[in-house]
C-alpha cells in the first residue's frame, strides 16, 4: 500500500510532510506534491503532518479522488525529490479547501 497526494494540495503545497518522509518518496512541482507510490514504505508519518488534509492512504481514498492515485504515479517520474522543508505559497491558505482544483495542477 502506499499514500496519494490528493487534489487540496493544489496551489497549497504544504511541505511539513516531506521532512518526517524517511524514505524521500515526494516529489515536488510547480504548486502540487506528489508520492512516489514504488518508494512509499506506508509509514503513516506523513499523513499527520499535511495541514491541508490531503493525503490519504491508498485504500482510504475518498471516490472522488481516486485517479490521484494514478497522477502521483505519473509526476514522480517527471518531477525532482524533494527532501526539505520549504515555505507554503504565499496564499496557501487562501486555497484550503476550496474544491474543484484540478484545471490549476500545473504540470
Amino acid at each position: 500500500m502506499t499514500f496519494v497526494v490528493t487534489e487540496n494540495c493544489i496551489k497549497c503545497k504544504y511541505t511539513d510532510c516531506v521532512e518526517v518522509c524517511p524514505v524521500d518518496c515526494f516529489h515536488e512541482g510547480p504548486n502540487f506534491l506528489v508520492i512516489d507510490p514504488e518508494e512509499c514504505i506506508d509509514c503513516t508519518l506523513c499523513e499527520p503532518e499535511c495541514p491541508a488534509e490531503a493525503i490519504f492512504a491508498e485504500d482510504d481514498l475518498p471516490e472522488d479522488q481516486a485517479h490521484f492515485k494514478e497522477i502521483n504515479a505519473q509526476l514522480t517520474k517527471e518531477w525532482p525529490v524533494i527532501t526539505e522543508r520549504k515555505e507554503p505559497a504565499a496564499d496557501a491558505k487562501e486555497w484550503d479547501g476550496k474544491p474543484d482544483k484540478l484545471a490549476l495542477l500545473e504540470r
